[in-house]
Protein backbone atom coordinates (compact mmCIF):
# COMPACT_ATOMS: atom_id res chain seq x y z
CA UNK A 1 0.00 0.00 0.00
CA UNK A 2 1.00 3.49 -0.58
CA UNK A 3 2.23 5.99 2.43
CA UNK A 4 -0.64 7.96 3.93
CA UNK A 5 -1.05 10.66 5.94
CA UNK A 6 -1.64 9.71 9.49
CA UNK A 7 -4.59 10.56 11.30
CA UNK A 8 -5.41 11.78 14.63
CA UNK A 9 -8.11 10.44 16.29
CA UNK A 10 -10.38 9.74 19.34
CA UNK A 11 -11.42 6.42 18.94
CA UNK A 12 -13.18 3.86 16.33
CA UNK A 13 -16.88 2.32 17.26
CA UNK A 14 -15.94 -0.63 14.16
CA UNK A 15 -19.65 -1.02 14.10
CA UNK A 16 -22.50 1.44 14.66
CA UNK A 17 -26.21 1.69 14.10
CA UNK A 18 -26.65 5.41 15.20
CA UNK A 19 -24.36 7.62 12.57
CA UNK A 20 -25.62 7.26 9.51
CA UNK A 21 -27.74 4.54 7.65
CA UNK A 22 -27.01 0.42 7.98
CA UNK A 23 -23.88 -1.17 9.94
CA UNK A 24 -20.88 1.71 9.61
CA UNK A 25 -17.76 2.07 11.16
CA UNK A 26 -17.36 5.64 12.84
CA UNK A 27 -14.06 7.01 12.62
CA UNK A 28 -13.81 9.76 15.37
CA UNK A 29 -10.98 12.21 14.60
CA UNK A 30 -9.51 13.78 17.46
CA UNK A 31 -10.08 18.30 17.66
CA UNK A 32 -12.73 20.53 17.14
CA UNK A 33 -12.30 24.25 17.26
CA UNK A 34 -16.41 25.01 17.68
CA UNK A 35 -16.27 23.57 21.65
CA UNK A 36 -21.00 23.46 20.97
CA UNK A 37 -21.90 23.52 24.91
CA UNK A 38 -23.58 20.31 25.61
CA UNK A 39 -21.22 18.45 23.15
CA UNK A 40 -21.62 14.78 22.86
CA UNK A 41 -17.51 14.21 22.59
CA UNK A 42 -16.13 16.66 24.50
CA UNK A 43 -13.22 14.72 24.72
CA UNK A 44 -12.47 15.14 21.23
CA UNK A 45 -11.92 18.61 21.10
CA UNK A 46 -8.32 19.07 22.34
CA UNK A 47 -6.30 18.75 19.27
CA UNK A 48 -3.03 17.32 21.44
CA UNK A 49 -5.55 14.48 22.70
CA UNK A 50 -6.46 11.09 21.11
CA UNK A 51 -3.82 8.92 19.47
CA UNK A 52 -2.27 8.50 16.04
CA UNK A 53 -3.42 5.70 13.63
CA UNK A 54 -2.27 4.83 9.98
CA UNK A 55 -4.33 4.46 7.21
CA UNK A 56 -3.50 1.28 6.58
CA UNK A 57 -4.94 -0.23 10.14
CA UNK A 58 -8.36 1.13 9.42
CA UNK A 59 -8.39 -0.49 5.98
CA UNK A 60 -7.52 -3.86 7.06
CA UNK A 61 -10.22 -3.32 10.00
CA UNK A 62 -13.31 -2.59 7.13
CA UNK A 63 -12.05 -5.25 5.03
CA UNK A 64 -12.31 -7.42 8.23
CA UNK A 65 -15.60 -6.70 8.94
CA UNK A 66 -18.06 -7.67 5.08
CA UNK A 67 -20.94 -6.28 7.00
CA UNK A 68 -20.25 -2.53 7.04
CA UNK A 69 -22.67 -0.63 4.86
CA UNK A 70 -20.24 2.47 5.08
CA UNK A 71 -18.09 4.41 7.28
CA UNK A 72 -18.68 7.53 9.21
CA UNK A 73 -16.06 10.34 9.82
CA UNK A 74 -16.90 12.21 13.27
CA UNK A 75 -15.18 14.20 15.86
CA UNK A 76 -13.60 16.63 16.83
CA UNK A 77 -14.52 17.98 13.35
CA UNK A 78 -13.34 15.54 10.43
CA UNK A 79 -12.85 18.98 8.37
CA UNK A 80 -10.09 19.90 10.13
CA UNK A 81 -8.10 16.92 8.89
CA UNK A 82 -9.76 16.98 5.86
CA UNK A 83 -6.62 16.54 3.83
CA UNK A 84 -5.30 13.74 5.71
CA UNK A 85 -8.97 11.72 5.42
CA UNK A 86 -8.62 12.06 1.97
CA UNK A 87 -6.76 9.03 0.63
CA UNK A 88 -9.27 7.23 3.32
CA UNK A 89 -12.18 8.43 1.83
CA UNK A 90 -11.11 7.22 -1.77
CA UNK A 91 -10.53 3.83 -0.43
CA UNK A 92 -13.98 3.63 1.41
CA UNK A 93 -15.70 4.22 -2.11
CA UNK A 94 -13.41 2.56 -3.94
CA UNK A 95 -14.64 -0.96 -1.65
CA UNK A 96 -17.87 0.44 -2.64
CA UNK A 97 -19.20 1.52 1.00
CA UNK A 98 -20.56 4.91 1.65
CA UNK A 99 -19.25 7.73 3.41
CA UNK A 100 -21.37 10.28 6.03
CA UNK A 101 -19.25 12.87 7.55
CA UNK A 102 -20.51 15.02 10.62
CA UNK A 103 -19.15 18.39 10.68
CA UNK A 104 -19.86 21.89 12.81
CA UNK A 105 -19.36 24.10 10.15
CA UNK A 106 -22.47 24.58 7.72
CA UNK A 107 -22.10 23.17 4.27
CA UNK A 108 -22.43 27.33 2.91
CA UNK A 109 -19.49 27.95 5.38
CA UNK A 110 -17.86 24.54 3.71
CA UNK A 111 -18.09 26.28 0.23
CA UNK A 112 -16.79 30.02 1.21
CA UNK A 113 -13.64 28.25 3.14
CA UNK A 114 -12.99 25.83 0.48
CA UNK A 115 -11.13 28.34 -1.53
CA UNK A 116 -8.33 28.30 0.69
CA UNK A 117 -8.81 24.75 2.13
CA UNK A 118 -8.90 22.74 -1.57
CA UNK A 119 -9.13 19.65 0.75
CA UNK A 120 -12.64 20.32 2.07
CA UNK A 121 -14.05 20.13 -1.51
CA UNK A 122 -11.89 17.05 -2.44
CA UNK A 123 -13.09 15.27 0.68
CA UNK A 124 -16.73 16.41 0.40
CA UNK A 125 -16.52 15.15 -3.12
CA UNK A 126 -16.35 11.27 -1.64
CA UNK A 127 -19.01 11.83 0.43
CA UNK A 128 -22.54 10.76 0.31
CA UNK A 129 -24.06 12.64 3.45
CA UNK A 130 -23.31 15.77 5.11
CA UNK A 131 -25.06 16.20 8.60
CA UNK A 132 -24.00 19.97 9.10
CA UNK A 133 -24.09 22.73 11.58
CA UNK A 134 -22.71 23.40 15.28
CA UNK A 135 -24.65 21.30 18.09
CA UNK A 136 -27.27 23.93 19.34
CA UNK A 137 -28.30 22.24 23.16
CA UNK A 138 -31.03 24.74 23.01
CA UNK A 139 -32.18 22.88 19.86
CA UNK A 140 -31.38 19.18 20.91
CA UNK A 141 -33.83 16.30 20.05
CA UNK A 142 -34.30 12.95 20.54
CA UNK A 143 -36.56 12.35 17.86
CA UNK A 144 -34.52 13.08 15.12
CA UNK A 145 -32.24 10.70 12.78
CA UNK A 146 -28.94 10.81 13.21
CA UNK A 147 -28.54 14.32 14.42
CA UNK A 148 -27.82 16.09 17.85
CA UNK A 149 -29.79 19.29 17.38
CA UNK A 150 -32.48 20.39 14.70
CA UNK A 151 -30.70 22.87 13.53
CA UNK A 152 -28.40 20.25 11.72
CA UNK A 153 -29.18 18.88 8.41
CA UNK A 154 -28.98 15.72 6.56
CA UNK A 155 -27.42 16.98 3.17
CA UNK A 156 -27.25 15.05 0.14
CA UNK A 157 -23.66 16.15 -0.89
CA UNK A 158 -23.11 14.96 -5.09
CA UNK A 159 -26.68 16.60 -5.32
CA UNK A 160 -25.62 19.64 -3.34
CA UNK A 161 -21.80 20.20 -4.88
CA UNK A 162 -23.97 19.75 -8.62
CA UNK A 163 -26.91 21.86 -7.96
CA UNK A 164 -24.66 24.41 -6.32
CA UNK A 165 -27.16 24.78 -3.09
CA UNK A 166 -27.91 22.55 -0.22
CA UNK A 167 -30.17 20.07 -1.18
CA UNK A 168 -31.44 17.66 1.54
CA UNK A 169 -31.05 14.42 1.68
CA UNK A 170 -33.90 12.16 1.07
CA UNK A 171 -34.15 10.57 4.80
CA UNK A 172 -34.23 14.06 6.17
CA UNK A 173 -37.24 15.05 3.82
CA UNK A 174 -39.20 11.62 4.50
CA UNK A 175 -38.54 12.34 7.94
CA UNK A 176 -40.28 15.82 7.85
CA UNK A 177 -42.63 14.55 5.98
CA UNK A 178 -43.28 11.89 8.53
CA UNK A 179 -43.17 14.09 11.62
CA UNK A 180 -44.50 17.36 10.63
CA UNK A 181 -45.09 18.10 14.41
CA UNK A 182 -41.25 18.46 14.60
CA UNK A 183 -39.05 21.30 14.16
CA UNK A 184 -36.21 21.39 12.03
CA UNK A 185 -33.87 24.92 11.60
Amino acid sequence: MDVYPRLRIAGIEPESFVDGPGIRMTIFTQGCHHNCPGCQNPQTHDFNGGRDIDIEEIVSMLDDNPLLDGVTFSGGDPMDQAEALIPLARIIKERGLNLVIFTGYTYERLMELAAGRPGFTELLSYADILIDGPFIMAKKSLEIKFRGSSNQRIIDVPKSLVEGRVVLHKIQIEEMEERPDLHFG
